[in-house]
């Protein structure tokens, strides 16, 4: 019966020779790229859009590196070690103890401890937002908070690679070191870090540190 309805608007002609067609692309043909952006469309252009967002003249070599080793899902975090088979079943999940395996979306944005660190700084940046459940549209999105204009891209496009390097390098620091930050000190250091990105050699930043900390969009004149 299921083989019938699929069939029911098949007409069969006569003296036409029987060819196979690709219909997402009737001239060239069916290809395994356009078959992939079939199958993942709305991924691959969020992907594309996430990583032309790595690199940022503010922003030091390594951590833009770093958070493209992040998007490529290529960071030696639990779950991809296992999958190598470097670490056993039983260590997934031994970084802030809160019993889910260490992926990546999970430990930058929905772990209890360093998922945190999203809410705390838009408190700090005066704007509500949620967070997307994986790391490209995460990326995307917050730089898109503000608008369009190019200044406040900039500025949280600056944020969100500050944050990402700030929760790897603390949790690297709890796992080798047995050196725990708390959440409300990573917010100071996002404070910290982004005044002195933007103020490295730019004589026309004339804010100091303690003006920048409680009004950090007032000093970049996009509040």
């Amino acid at each position: 019966m299921e083989c019938r309805i699929i069939l029911s608007n098949v007409f069969l002609q006569l003296n036409v020779t029987d060819i196979w067609q690709w219909h997402p692309d009737l001239a060239r043909g069916y290809s395994v790229r356009s078959g992939y952006e079939i199958l993942t469309p709305q991924d691959h252009q969020v992907l594309d859009a996430a990583q032309n967002l790595i690199w940022h003249p503010k922003v030091p070599l390594k951590v833009s590196i770093m958070a493209w080793r992040l998007l490529q899902d290529r960071l030696p975090i639990k779950i991809n070690l296992h999958r190598r088979g470097i670490i056993p079943d039983t260590d997934i999940s031994r970084v802030t103890g809160c019993g889910h395996d260490e992926s990546a979306d999970h430990l930058f944005l929905h772990c209890d401890v360093f998922g945190a660190l999203w809410h705390h700084v838009r408190l700090w940046l005066g704007f509500l937002g949620v967070d997307y459940q994986s790391i490209g549209p995460h990326f995307v999105h917050f730089t898109n908070y503000f608008g369009g204009l190019k200044l406040r891209r900039s500025f949280l496009q600056l944020i969100w690679l500050l944050c990402v390097w700030l929760i790897w390098k603390e949790r690297n620091n709890r796992i080798f070191n047995n050196i725990i930050t708390p959440i409300e000190d990573l917010v100071e250091k996002v404070k910290f870090h982004s005044y002195w990105w933007l103020h490295a050699n730019n004589a026309s930043f004339v804010f100091g540190c303690q003006q920048w900390r409680p009004n950090p969009l007032v000093c970049l004149g996009i509040d």
